[in-house]
């Protein structure tokens, strides 16, 4: 009997030091942290779509590719694009000869008006010598009629002269002829079409590794139809989804402990916490809960928290969309925002791969204007 309670009060003293150690654990260390294994490696899925319609000719990569930002991966049929640029650029340059043409009849158009205007003072002295002998009798009435007319005629080819250089005037006053409102629309035209034979050649906006290919040679595609993907393994985040319970105390900036079930518990990720989602999952779902009904059950939220990774820990080990983690936030301090307070410096993400064409058609269209000028 002695020794039954010995052994009892050896067990109460026991679960009593298990729970004043685990007591001191919480109230040191296990308050500080929130956790969570409701988190999925998430990243960009860039879409690579054309911008003109065309027949797929050829294919430069396939699933699981590694490309280089600026690759070619689809190439259309350029034909009808290559005539359309012929017919752009004969177009430039019959309205540089034809702008041509109006400048060099400024100067025909000043000497007509000139010619009007000695025919119009000889007729009207003809027309004063006329008068004067007219009221001498010397000359027939008829005479100093004809004589009237041809006055007037020359009165009124002088006006229209002067309307027509005027009326061409206006139409280069001040400008250049590469400034000139039609040479501007035909060059509009051949850059337009310039672009367009470029465009039959798709690159890789970014870098990274080719995921879902759908199109095929041969294939007919049109503007914006998904040919395939490109996933940046580089840019990678966790999206960790917490209960709302766990999100008194997280902040932005608060560091983050991470395993992903890919390698277990001997790869450890070191990320921060980088920002809170400004409404559950449920919240932007297709179809949306709707919890004003008499059987409601209240059910608790998740909040996604995005957590952004070291590039160099997914250089040493690369995680791919989708793989689970094991998230651990520390808590401990409480310093930061729980939401961004001022709006991103800079651009989050950019590309350099269409910005080539766009200066070789400018390119092209100076030399055929300076080539016809």
């Amino acid at each position: 009997m002695a020794s039954r309670r010995r052994t009892l009060f050896f067990l109460v003293l026991l679960f009593a030091a298990a729970g004043a150690a685990w007591a001191a654990w919480w109230h040191t260390v296990g308050r500080h942290y929130e956790s969570t294994d409701n988190a999925y490696v998430a990243g960009n899925l860039v879409e690579v779509t054309p911008q003109v319609a065309g027949t797929v000719i050829a294919i430069g990569a396939d699933d699981t590719d590694r490309v280089q930002a600026g690759q070619l991966l689809v190439r259309l049929d350029a034909a009808d694009a290559q005539v359309a640029l012929d017919q752009a650029e004969a177009e430039l340059a019959r309205a540089v000869r034809e702008v041509r043409t109006l400048y060099a009849n400024n100067l025909a158009l000043d000497a007509n008006v000139r010619v009007r205007e000695a025919e119009l003072q000889r007729a009207e002295e003809g027309l004063a010598r006329r008068a004067s002998l007219a009221e001498k009798g010397m000359v027939t009435r008829e005479d100093f009629e004809n004589a009237r007319a041809t006055a007037a005629a020359a009165r009124a080819s002088l006006a229209a002269a002067r309307e027509q250089l005027s009326a061409n005037r206006t139409l280069t006053d001040r400008v250049r002829v590469e400034a000139h409102p039609n040479v501007l629309r035909a060059a509009a035209r051949v850059r337009e079409a310039f672009l367009a034979l470029k465009r039959v050649e798709i690159p890789a906006p970014v870098g990274g590794y080719v995921a879902r290919r759908s199109v095929q040679v041969g294939q007919r595609v049109a503007p914006g139809a998904p040919l395939m993907a490109i996933v940046p393994l580089e840019q990678l985040w966790v999206d960790a989804n917490f209960k709302e319970v766990q999100l008194r105390e997280m902040r932005i900036g608060q560091p983050v402990r991470l395993v992903a079930d890919l390698y277990g518990s001997r790869v450890e990720y070191r990320g921060k916490v980088a920002g809170l989602a400004a409404g559950t999952g449920g919240a932007f779902a297709l179809l949306p809960p709707q919890n004003a009904t008499g059987n409601w059950i209240k059910v608790v939220q998740r909040l996604p928290v995005r957590i952004s990774l070291d590039p160099e820990e997914l250089r040493a080990h690369p995680l791919r969309i989708g793989l689970s983690m094991k998230v651990e936030v520390e808590i401990r301090d409480t310093g930061g925002a729980q939401l961004a307070s001022a709006p991103r410096s800079g651009t989050a993400y950019a590309t350099q791969a269409f910005a080539a064409p766009a200066t070789e058609a400018e390119a092209r269209v100076r030399a055929i204007i300076a080539a016809h000028r």
